[in-house]
């Protein structure tokens, strides 16, 4: 399974559900930065998606987006592939 990164804030619903829909499928690990402990950490996120809300969810190298992208991806049926990838 590849590595899963997100850019969440402690309580953001959006963040929340997301962390629930990975943790559903699976997913052991979430490697977490917080924006909301680590203010400087928003600026790397922002210059790094492009975008300036969270979540912000990474699967391997792959930029997914937030929430709503992620769940999108999942009615697709492209989630199960891509997290049972080779990292």
């Amino acid at each position: 399974m590849p590595p899963v990164l997100m850019y969440c804030t402690a309580t953001c619903p959006y963040c929340i559900a997301a962390e629930r829909l990975l943790r559903a499928k699976g997913v052991a690990d979430i490697e977490k930065i917080r924006v909301d402990l680590e203010p400087g950490r928003r600026a790397e996120m922002s210059q790094r998606t492009g975008r300036r809300t969270v979540p912000q969810i990474y699967i391997g190298d792959r930029h997914i987006g937030g929430c709503d992208d992620l769940q999108a991806l999942d009615r697709a049926g492209g989630l199960d592939p891509l997290l049972q990838s080779a990292p």
